[in-house]
């Protein structure tokens, strides 16, 4: 009878202790898919912003083949240099202080350059962009990540923004094969980017983005590289990332799938407090992402944040 009540408690301790770990391995999980989740959408949304002033500065400066105007907004709390050398067109923005709509604060450099004989309005003219230390701090919450790379813009059927409304589309391909990240726990990581992103004009710019790298048979990727806690992953585009000038160029909607991860997580960009669709709430609202997974132990997260 005594040996049969302590195996009966031996199993109990063996379930009790597994239980335990498993909710401890369930929180860390939790922990890093959404701390992951909210890194990535930073890197990209710093990473448009980029894309999006490289687009101004070129448009506002004749000798990129552009006019003098505001056709992708402005550049706010930067100043946008042209210094070209014997063999390069070059525009250096130095960014300091706050972005356009106040949502985040910037100081770096960005470099862009092409060569001289090289017209931004010709199909398939690659810009590059080269990010110099570029700090970018979230206001609300003054996370703050640090980005230094060179990416890649093609300018894939031609055409100035300007001529938008004339034109109909212009396809702008972008490629990095060593974003260095530095998160504000000082982890660095490298990050891969290949976007693509469909210009069309509706009421203003409509900016619709993809992702163009396969994984395997994984198609629409659109990041991928180690995250901050070691471990790899990909950002899979699973409906078009849409930014549209009438809202101020902010991201209206869109979702993304992050995998390779402990577990797959959907993100669901566009949306109101309680996670539901949400029309444009200015520049002084706030848009939220819901976040939606599964732990290992079966239970379905779901997380909404501002951003």
């Amino acid at each position: 009878m005594k040996k049969t009540f302590r195996l009966v408690m031996i199993a109990v301790m063996a379930i009790s202790v597994t239980f335990t770990s498993c909710k401890k391995q369930d929180a860390a999980d939790n922990a890093e898919l959404s701390t992951h989740s909210d890194d990535q959408a930073r890197v990209a949304e710093s990473s448009d912003d980029i894309a999006n002033d490289a687009n101004t500065a070129i448009e506002n400066f004749s000798a990129f083949e552009g006019r003098i105007e505001n056709t992708v907004g402005i550049l706010c709390n930067a100043v946008a240099v042209l210094d070209s050398t014997a063999t390069d067109r070059r525009i250096t923005i130095t960014y300091n202080g706050l972005n356009c709509i106040g949502t985040r604060t910037r100081t770096g450099v960005v470099v862009l350059t092409m060569p001289l004989g090289v017209h931004w309005i010709d199909a398939n003219a690659v810009l590059t962009v080269t990010v110099q230390n570029l700090h970018v701090i979230r206001i609300r919450d003054n996370k703050s990540i640090t980005i230094n790379g060179v990416h890649q813009i093609k300018n894939v059927n031609g055409g100035r923004l300007g001529q938008l409304s004339s034109l109909g589309t212009i396809v702008h391909e972008i490629t990095s094969s060593g974003m260095v990240v530095t998160f504000d726990n000082g982890t660095q990581r490298t990050w891969q980017v290949a976007k693509r992103r469909t210009f069309t004009y509706a009421g203003g710019i409509v900016i619709s983005t993809v992702g163009m790298h396969t994984d395997g048979t994984t198609t629409g990727v659109s990041e991928w590289g180690t995250n901050r806690f070691g471990n790899a992953f990909i950002t899979v585009i699973t409906a078009p990332m849409v930014i549209r000038q009438d809202c101020a160029f902010r991201l209206v909607s869109g979702e993304v799938s992050h995998q390779h991860l402990a577990a797959t997580i959907v993100v669901t960009f566009g949306l109101d407090a309680a996670g539901n669709p949400a029309s444009c709430p200015g520049l002084g609202g706030t848009y939220y992402f819901k976040l939606v997974w599964t732990g290992s132990n079966g239970i379905v997260r779901t997380i909404i944040w501002p951003y």
